[in-house]
């Protein structure tokens, strides 16, 4: 089909040809870019023109790290974003049993809350949920993924008692008797979540699609995710086949490259000797990195840090595993040509990861790597350098100040917080920014994320001036983040991430121009309408 957009104004994160007024599709590929009358040129007898009327339109959005599959599950479960009061968390999860009549032998499962807006600024426990009930399992897990609490029935059938041995990489709380609380962190969750039933390859591809038509509904054409190990225990095959049957069944609207997640070297042996290396695939579903979890995260303290938490001595975070246990993982997949993307929240996990990319790097040389670390928050000025000095990408997700930024200093006191979320120090030291957003631990909504970027304030305007205002981007800068800089994340630059000749017709139209208005108002802009190949997928 032929499709040309006439008066526009496209920016095309394209060097040679910043920006022009129409776009010639063919094929589900940019033909050409140009001015009105050169595009008309191409038009025939079967050509569609859409005029834009002067609106702005841009690449398709590139989301370089969230859980796709974990969101569409979490839109089938308890959403408990916002909850301000752990009593409200329970008559929201209540009414959810009420409204979806569940039956009383399934574990109920739900996700979103966060303890700091709590009045009772606690964790839950598992008094709590028995609130709601005592023969029905459940397990609610914090914002971030990296604390579930649940109820007693739930130990029950985990077999957790004043016996159970605490986890590698994890912990439980106990109570002075030595009772499990119900609240479980980092690699203990897996205690519970072991026991939740696996869902069929066709309730995985429901829940992918209704994540899917979300994502095209912000404009996103492109994920790069972390999915093998959100809804099943240890069986890979069962997500690959529901994206495989997706794809071959035309239903895809987004295009995945898998952030492939292994816990342990034995499960990373086995899908490498079935095949799967970064790059198997094709446009629709490719595999991406090995993902790998090095610490947790800042809100629930369980990130691994340098130092002790500075409003929490008694701790230094969690690291998920041993510096030998990451070096093999991380070594092994660089030996079979996947690169890597490790979650690093905390400055100790960092280091562990860049010593273990140095470690490969020094055992097989490889000029273009393209190994990552996600997230990258607490960061002192020899990290920030490691980052170019070791060729890594920095995932950095924009949207996450609007809670961390009121966290940050408590957490690790305001020394450390003022060399950490250090985007603009990264840029300019010539490190590769990727940008996305961690969904569902945040909305994937990119304008929002833009303005973040921009303007270093929380969703409300605060601080007037930014947090660390020399490290906001430019309109410019966060929007390649998102578009370009994500499709180099995934070695893809030369497919997708600008609208230029010869790649895939992904665009995304705005209703205003975020480079003409004021950067506070970025974040109330509308995808007008999201093209994944030229075809259109949402329209407002």
């Amino acid at each position: 089909m032929d499709l040309i957009f006439l008066n526009g104004k496209i920016i095309t994160i394209d060097a040679s040809i910043p920006q022009g007024e129409a776009v010639y599709i063919k094929d589900g590929r940019i033909i050409a870019v140009g001015n009105n009358s050169d595009i008309l040129s191409y038009k025939n007898d079967s050509t569609k023109i859409i005029d834009l009327e002067g609106k702005l339109m841009v690449p398709g959005f590139n989301d370089s790290h969230m859980h796709l599959l974990n969101y569409g599950s979490s839109l089938l479960n308890v959403n408990l974003v916002g909850v301000k009061s752990i009593n409200e968390m329970i008559d929201r999860t209540n009414k959810f049993i009420v409204d979806n009549n569940i039956n009383s032998n399934s574990m109920i499962q739900g996700r979103g809350w966060n303890h700091d807006y709590f009045i009772e600024r606690r964790f839950p426990n598992r008094y709590d949920l028995d609130k709601i009930s005592t023969t029905q399992p459940i397990i609610l897990t914090r914002a971030c993924g990296h604390v579930s609490v649940v109820n007693s029935k739930a130990l029950e059938i985990a077999g957790i008692t004043k016996d159970s041995p605490q986890v590698d990489g994890g912990h439980f709380d106990i109570d002075e008797n030595g009772e499990s609380l119900g609240i479980f962190r980092e690699n203990a969750i897996s205690l519970i979540s072991s026991q939740i039933a696996e869902p069929t390859i066709e309730e995985i591809k429901k829940m992918i699609m209704i994540a899917s038509e979300k994502a095209n509904a912000q404009g996103i054409t492109s994920v790069q995710s972390d999915d093998l190990l959100s809804v099943t225990d240890d069986d890979f095959t069962k997500v690959i086949s529901a994206y495989t049957e997706l794809r071959n069944e035309g239903k895809l609207t987004v295009r995945i490259n898998e952030q492939s997640r292994f816990e342990n070297i034995e499960n990373l042996n086995k899908f490498i000797k079935m095949g799967y290396i970064t790059g198997k695939g094709d446009e629709f579903f490719k595999i991406g990195p090995l993902k790998l979890m090095a610490d947790g995260s800042l809100g629930a303290r369980t990130a691994y840090m340098c130092q002790p938490y500075f409003d929490d001595p008694s701790t230094s975070g969690i690291p998920v595993c041993t510096q030998e246990e990451l070096d093999n993982l991380i070594i092994t997949a660089h030996n079979a040509g996947m690169q890597v993307a490790v979650h690093c929240i905390g400055d100790k996990a960092m280091y562990m990861v860049f010593e273990s990319i140095k470690k490969a790097q020094k055992q097989n040389y490889k000029e273009d790597h393209r190994h990552s670390i996600v997230h990258c928050q607490i960061t002192d000025e020899l990290l920030l350098n490691k980052f170019k000095e070791l060729n890594v990408i920095a995932h950095i997700q924009p949207i996450f100040l609007d809670y961390d930024l009121h966290i940050v200093e408590e957490r690790v006191g305001q020394v450390r917080a003022k060399t950490s979320y250090n985007w603009k120090g990264l840029l300019d030291r010539g490190v590769h920014i990727a940008c996305g957003s961690d969904c569902p631990v945040e909305n994937f909504d990119v304008l929002p994320g833009i303005y973040s970027a921009v303007t270093r304030k929380d969703l409300k305007g605060y601080p007037e001036c930014g947090w660390l205002p020399k490290q906001r981007l430019t309109v410019m800068e966060a929007l390649n983040g998102f578009t370009l800089g994500a499709a180099y994340a995934s070695f893809e630059e030369n497919l997708k991430g600008s609208i230029t000749p010869g790649k895939f017709a992904d665009l995304v139209v705005l209703s205003e121009d975020i480079f003409e208005i004021e950067a506070d108002a970025i974040k109330d802009v509308n995808v007008e309408m999201t093209f994944l190949g030229g075809k259109l997928v949402y329209k407002r």
